[in-house]
């Protein structure tokens, strides 16, 4: 049996020399905010000792409340809370009662797709647009008339500390063979300044007992939008790395400079139908807000990228060599507020763009969501 039929990706975890020693943890930490802490509330001085012995074990300090704050905030966290988010967050399918309908207060949208059989999959933001968020999963097999409870959270262990460790961005994809995947992010605090794609895929999205594969860590950065199959075969992922003003909170700004050449509008791709990804280009946005790009293959064969500014319209730019190099990203005449759109060929093979306002129009707020059509590759 192959390695793909088995359910398993054939790419290895990366993790950086630093963080191998969390591993032999790791199952202890991913359970910690869900672990009963009631045997330890006759003795309030056993539960602080085992607060400080976790913390000394990823390198923190041990001692008051006010040692550890200037630890934090002084640009001298320790390498293994660094580097937390290379470690993949559990995939928890059996959701507890913390994540029912009932006791969410949050819901940020973030994609959906159908698989070959007609069941949708919806994935979404709760706990907060900010440093608290985390995916919930459900799905629905009457075109979205019901859904089910949550079958799927992916909700990282924020540390003992206070700092938060979340998920935010991503987006479930059906790839043309018929597996189901879902792309999200994992960063400590709001941004880190690196962040990082992770994957998992579900070969059986239509059963009773889907199953899904060990995460796998693509690169840094963001991924909102779904790749692309080109012409070719390829597969095209877009992944952002934000611009650094998007760190938050204090305590992580002094992290991750060696990456601020790369903060663009990336695009991975994978030859052999997703188990490997690759860097194959980029460009710079000016003006750009997360990026959030979304591509579309033109019938002369280029690549049109379109991503999210500040500046009024959505930024454009062009490649002629299956995303290798890009021209500079300049404004297109699609004029947009700095907010999300998508834009997507259908099975018709005309294109489909979604945005606030007329093509021409730039909202005032968030408002007169509109659906175009276009049969000359977004000409007219």
């Amino acid at each position: 049996m192959s390695e793909r039929a088995s359910g398993h990706l054939k790419r290895p975890l990366p993790c950086s020399p630093e963080s191998k020693s969390l591993m032999n943890f790791l199952p202890w930490l991913a359970q910690w905010p869900r672990r009963s802490i009631q045997p330890f509330s006759q003795s309030k001085s056993l539960f602080r000792l085992t607060c400080q012995v976790f913390l000394l074990i990823l390198g923190g300090v041990v001692g008051d409340s006010q040692s550890h704050a200037n630890e934090t905030t002084d640009g001298k966290l320790p390498r293994e809370v660094i580097d937390l988010p290379l470690l993949p967050a559990p995939i928890d399918l059996a959701p507890g009662r913390k994540y029912s309908d009932e006791l969410r207060d949050y819901a940020m949208v973030i994609g959906f797709d159908r698989t070959p059989k007609g069941r949708l999959w919806a994935a979404w933001v709760a706990g907060g647009d900010s440093e608290k968020g985390y995916f919930v999963a459900a799905s629905s097999d009457d075109h979205g008339e019901t859904w089910s409870r949550p079958r799927l959270v992916i909700d990282p262990a924020d540390l003992p500390s206070g700092l938060h460790h979340r998920t935010l961005v991503g987006n479930f994809w059906t790839d043309p063979l018929g597996p189901l995947w879902l792309f999200y992010d994992q960063s400590l605090g709001y941004f880190d300044g690196r962040a990082g794609v992770w994957a998992i895929r579900c070969d059986n999205p239509d059963s009773d007992l889907p199953q899904w594969t060990k995460p796998v860590r693509i690169w840094h950065g963001s991924t909102l939008n779904k790749p692309i199959v080109l012409s070719n075969g390829d597969w095209l992922l877009p992944i952002s790395l934000w611009k650094r003003d998007k760190i938050r909170p204090v305590e992580l700004q002094n992290y991750h400079h060696d990456l601020d050449d790369q903060r663009m509008a990336h695009v991975f791709v994978s030859t052999d139908q997703g188990e490997s990804w690759s860097r194959r280009g980029g460009v710079f946005i000016p003006d750009g807000q997360f990026d959030e790009h979304m591509m579309v293959e033109l019938r002369d064969g280029r690549i049109w990228l379109l991503a999210r500014t500040t500046c009024g319209a959505l930024a454009e730019s062009f490649s002629s060599d299956c995303g290798r190099t890009w021209t500079k990203a300049k404004p297109s005449a699609i004029k947009h507020i700095n907010a999300r759109f998508h834009i997507r060929r259908l099975a018709s093979g005309r294109l489909l763009l979604v945005k606030h306002g007329w093509i021409e129009e730039r909202t005032e707020v968030r408002s007169h969501l509109r659906a175009f059509l276009s049969d000359d590759d977004g000409k007219t």
